[in-house]
């Protein structure tokens, strides 16, 4: 089992492949937090995403998949302010 930092790291890494895109519309995603007991990780929209009607589309269709697909101990992403 990977320790509380080693999961934050993995998930940091697959960030970094939304990133992109999300920069492409002047905009960011950054890590909160992540509790590996309920497996809920919370992350904050930043930039042109933080206002964008579309960011509960880009949250379950983009990034919370992405990271689901990785990382099995995520069971759900949610999105903080």
């Amino acid at each position: 089992m990977d320790t509380h930092s080693e999961m934050i790291e993995r998930i940091e890494t697959i960030l970094d492949q939304a990133r992109p895109y999300l920069a492409l519309d002047k905009g960011g995603v950054e890590f909160v937090s992540f509790d590996p007991i309920i497996g809920i990780l919370e992350l904050r929209f930043t930039g042109a995403c933080a206002a964008c009607p579309l960011q509960m589309m880009t949250l379950r269709a983009g990034i919370e998949k992405l990271l689901q697909n990785s990382l099995t101990e995520i069971k759900r992403v949610e999105k903080v302010i």
